[in-house]
């Protein structure tokens, strides 16, 4: 295993009072503190403080997020800090998730129903294979890392190491693959799979997104290892090793799964005597039927659909035992860092019981074997036991960081200079008059604006409404798909739209300098997104700007909105005095737009109707007549044949054709 030390690489360097929060995180780390918080104000560089802990520490280190599109970025910043280590990034790999289900008063069975987004599952083995060979490695993940993974023993067992010069037979090579769930395709070669042409065996593992390997035999000598470029064939380089990790995190050695199947008939045969004893004839017809199935699968293909709840009786663990999870395949002097502690503690420890109440449903009306159960995550007090130091990130710790934490690490002071933002309290009569002309105000300087709202509705109709009034404006909602997320994120930054609408996604972690305005409509509106901690974070985003603004509309000043204004001015006031004594000007934080996080570019973008306009300036007036008059044709006939998706998007770029009048 590699033990490369981290290096941190920036054109910057600690400023304000970074130096002091890093030492004493680093220090606190060093004495063996279990528990420390680091309560930074938003824009003062707590990324960069946990990046500086991270290289003067040494140690692998996991980072959780609350949500895919912070871990994203997240992981895009740590990549440009360290780009000669291992930063890897570990979400959920469904676009789409439906669970399987029982409602027993209507007797409605749902069927576990997925789409898995194939670019984030081979970032996800590209994690858990770093953890094997080298030491210097930072994982971003979601809060998914606390579900039920694979045996990290059974994964590391089957890695396939091939080395040259070794002995090693053809057909041998070949059913290693197959038994690490490899499939053969001579035709469509992909991720997951191999081909063989004679006595040359090509493998696309599947942690690798771009670069397949090539094995040359000899007989039965490994004669050359190389890596390939998949789409042009070309040799990238020579290998002396490889090691071919599993294609699933729940891949099983063939006489692993032979000894579990005896356990599996053994706790079938006692379910459907305690059933039948019960009278429950159906439940136990229906657990015979599913499971025998599902057990022959396993003995033929070594694998079954929804074999993860079959991990327990595969892992040999004990009933109500801990699941196998990521935190599993980390070494034993993890460092943990929770980032937007407050919103991303309370999401783990809530993760547990919604998952039992429906499994144990499942379970009772025999759609799964009692083990079923074992499958789930982490209980919140199982998750403390899985590392022995956190630091906890966030700019209003809540509860729990409070009751850990008694003396936090304070990180107030920007490196920019930049103050939190001055807020406005306006009355709601004629708030959307109002808000379009700040929008207008921002747009001539080049500036964004984020806008939060309370419900979905009106965050769709706002943006409907900005639209047809010629403002380019996106929607950013629950339903986006988590790296087209991203992608909305990055063009608000370049320019492509300038006002963003949400409701609770605009909170937390987003880091957009250009963002010189925030409006938070019904602010008077007391609950979870207008209550202390939801303000002060919405706020925040206003704080990477200068010129950063926030306005709040409402008829009164509630108590969260009361303690947030005093917060904030409690702040600005440290921040003023800092600035005074050390003449510092406040200055926007310049910050590149980085590349999407991905594993794999797509060949062919999708068609840009704009492309004339974005790059080659203004259309004639008689050009854009004829494109407008073309793409309204194309809209109408996309309308037709019912792509409505294809037909919004032209209409959006009708709209904003007209708007560029």
């Amino acid at each position: 295993m590699s033990n490369k030390p981290f290096q941190l690489q920036s054109d910057f360097s600690p400023q304000g009072d970074q130096p002091k929060a890093i030492t004493e995180l680093v220090d606190g780390v060093k004495a063996g503190m279990r528990y420390q918080t680091l309560l930074g104000a938003t824009g003062t560089g707590k990324t960069f403080t946990i990046a500086q802990t991270i290289a003067q520490l040494n140690r692998p280190t996991l980072i959780i997020a609350h949500n895919k599109t912070l871990a994203a970025q997240l992981a895009s910043e740590f990549k440009d800090f360290f780009p000669t280590n291992s930063v890897d990034y570990f979400v959920s790999y469904y676009d789409y998730y439906q669970p399987e289900a029982y409602i027993a008063s209507s007797d409605t069975y749902i069927e576990k129903d997925s789409s898995i987004n194939e670019e984030i599952d081979k970032l996800r083995h590209s994690a858990t294979s770093a953890l094997f060979e080298r030491r210097d490695v930072i994982i971003v993940a979601s809060v998914s890392c606390i579900y039920g993974l694979g045996s990290p023993m059974e994964y590391r067992d089957l890695v396939m190491s091939l080395r040259v010069g070794m002995e090693k037979p053809r057909n041998e090579i070949l059913h290693r693959l197959v038994d690490i769930q490899y499939q053969r395709n001579d035709l469509n070669f992909v991720r997951g799979t191999f081909r063989v042409r004679g006595d040359v065996v090509e493998i696309f593992p599947a942690s690798h997104s771009e670069h397949a390997v090539r094995v040359e035999l000899f007989g039965d000598e490994i004669e050359r290892i190389t890596e390939i470029d998949v789409l042009t064939g070309e040799i990238i380089g020579e290998r002396d090793h490889i090691a071919i990790f599993p294609a699933s995190h729940f891949v099983t050695a063939e006489e692993t799964v032979k000894r579990a199947v005896v356990n599996i008939e053994r706790e079938l045969e006692d379910r459907l005597e305690e059933l039948r004893g019960q009278g429950k004839l159906l439940e136990a017809q229906r657990l015979e039927q599913r499971t025998r199935y599902d057990i022959e699968m396993m003995l033929e293909m070594g694998f079954c659909s929804g074999i993860e709840n079959y991990s327990g009786p595969l892992t040999f663990r004990e009933r109500g035992a801990t699941p196998y999870t990521l935190f599993d395949y980390f070494p034993d002097d993890l460092l943990v860092v929770v980032d937007e502690s407050h919103v991303t503690l309370p999401q783990i420890r809530g993760m547990y019981n919604g998952d039992r109440a429906r499994k144990e449903v499942l379970v009772e009306h025999g759609f799964r074997l009692p083990s079923a159960l074992d499958n789930r995550p982490l209980r919140f007090e199982e998750f403390e036991q899985k590392f022995n130091q956190m630091i906890c990130v966030s700019a209003t710790p809540g509860p729990y960081e409070i009751e850990h934490c008694p003396v936090m690490v304070e990180q107030i002071i920007r490196p920019t200079g930049l103050l939190d933002p001055i807020i406005d309290v306006r009355p709601t009569k004629g708030q959307i008059d109002d808000l379009i002309g700040e929008i207008h105000d921002r747009i001539a300087k080049d500036e964004r604006v984020l806008v939060t709202t309370l419900t979905k509705k009106m965050a769709e109709d706002l943006t409907d409404y900005l639209k047809e009034i010629g403002i380019k404006v996106r929607y950013l909602h629950s339903d986006i798909k988590t790296l087209e997320r991203m992608q909305i994120l990055r063009d608000l930054r370049l320019g492509t739209f300038h006002v963003l609408v949400g409701i609770n996604l605009l909170r937390e972690g987003l880091d957009l300098p250009e963002v010189s305005l925030v409006a938070i409509l019904d602010a008077d509106k007391e609950g979870f997104l207008r209550a202390e901690r939801s303000l002060i974070q919405t706020i925040g985003r206003a704080a990477r700007n200068s010129e950063g603004k926030v306005i709040m509309y409402g008829d009164k000043i509630t108590d969260s909105m009361d303690k947030a204004l005093r917060e904030t001015e409690r702040r600005r006031t440290i921040q003023m005095a800092f600035n005074e004594a050390h003449g510092v000007t406040p200055t926007t934080i310049k910050k590149r737009v980085r590349d999407v996080i991905e594993a794999t570019k797509v060949a062919e973008q999708k068609a840009d109707y704009l492309a004339g306009v974005k790059e080659g300036g203004k259309l004639s007036k008689r050009d854009r007549a004829t494109v407008i008059e073309r793409l309204e044709k194309e809209m109408k006939e996309a309308a037709k044949n019912l792509q409505f998706e294809r037909a919004a998007e032209l209409r959006d770029a009708i709209m904003e054709l007209k708007a560029d009048n």
